[in-house]
């Protein structure tokens, strides 16, 4: 394995520029090739990231290139599963950015794609990097909140109308897949089943309130878990100006609530045990504006994928993992379409 992992990113939009900039900072990777439909953007990616890397109208053309390790796909999220089956026919490893596609067959044939060609497969979810997640997850598993009762997450966004203008395809079923679960929700569906557990069965409503656009702009759903606790999630990008994301873990010994901002509660039934204390520096937070997205936590991803290529392991969120969201989100659109609950 050369000491330098050599990456490539399909798709030059406003995301891009974390996998650019991770890449950038990271010692032991570099930036070589940039596909993207329209060579301004690519070039302007590549301006930004201070490197000199190819440069592709046709990410087919890119993937022929011998010294690419690792490919960031960061298309449309309708785009995922094209690419990375793609790539992992020819023999690259895949970083993909959430959420891993928007069909349930397409992230099966993402999955069995890189494994038949024995590449890692990695999906971007920073949020389960913050600190206050780390605590309470594991708090959660040593039993410290006792039998789990309640798991709610509150995932209110504000996204301009101009916001779902731009780019041609945010909005969409086609290419976004959904609205304010699929595309901006997804990372607090990934939380709520990640520390609570699967998820058994859900009935949700939802619609388009205040945005002219295919997909859904406001959600509401009921939550039973596999271990028999219930939940809710509220979804929407129609509240301004955006909220701090919320979660609330209750359980018949404690209590744990976080957000964005830090643990707001941190309670246990005889125990006195402050709050963990820590500094969060990721920047993790983007309610009103996703422009404002911190590096760190893609840096994690980039890092966590070259060590995992280094080590042949499992990256931090493979496949496997980052389908649920998107299984459970799909669940929910069938319950909201049908009127009824859906067994996952």
């Amino acid at each position: 394995m050369p000491d330098t992992i050599r990456f490539a990113i399909v798709g030059a939009g406003s995301i891009a520029r974390h996998h650019a900039e991770s890449i950038r900072r990271h010692p032991d990777a570099q930036l070589v090739a940039i596909a993207d439909n329209s060579l301004d953007r690519a070039q302007a990616l590549a301006e930004e990231a201070g490197s000199t890397p190819q440069l592709f109208t046709d990410y087919e053309e890119l993937l022929k290139l011998a010294d690419i390790d690792v490919v960031c796909v960061c298309t449309p999220s309708g785009a995922h599963s094209e690419v990375t089956i793609a790539a992992a026919q020819a023999g690259k490893h895949v970083l993909c950015e959430k959420p891993l596609d928007i069909h349930a067959d397409g992230m099966t044939a993402m999955i069995n794609a890189c494994r038949e060609h024995d590449v890692k497969l990695g999906c971007v979810f920073q949020r389960r990097l913050m600190p206050a997640m780390l605590h309470a997850h594991k708090a959660i598993r040593e039993g410290k909140i006792g039998r789990p009762v309640l798991g709610n997450a509150y995932l209110k966004y504000y996204r301009s109308p101009e916001y779902y203008k731009s780019g041609g395809w945010r909005g969409t079923w086609k290419l976004d897949g959904g609205g304010a679960l699929m595309n901006q929700g997804v990372h607090g569906v990934d939380l709520i089943q990640y520390l609570m557990g699967d998820v058994e069965s859900v009935f949700a409503y939802s619609a388009a309130l205040s945005r002219e656009i295919e997909v859904e702009d406001t959600a509401v759903v009921a939550l039973k878990y596999k271990s028999g606790a219930f939940g809710i999630i509220q979804g929407t990008t129609s509240v301004y100006p955006g909220q701090e994301t919320r979660f609330e873990l209750h359980g018949d010994q404690g209590t744990i609530e976080f957000g964005d901002e830090g643990i707001k509660q941190w309670i246990f039934k005889g125990q006195e045990e402050p709050a963990p204390q820590y500094e969060d520096t990721l920047g993790l937070s983007s309610s009103s504006n996703p422009s404002q997205i911190s590096t760190a936590g893609h840096y994690f991803y980039v890092d966590d994928m070259i060590q995992a290529i280094r080590d042949n392991r499992e990256p931090h969120v493979n496949g496997e993992e980052a389908r649920k969201p998107v299984d459970l989100i799909l669940a929910i659109y069938e319950s909201a379409r049908l009127g009824k609950e859906i067994k996952l």
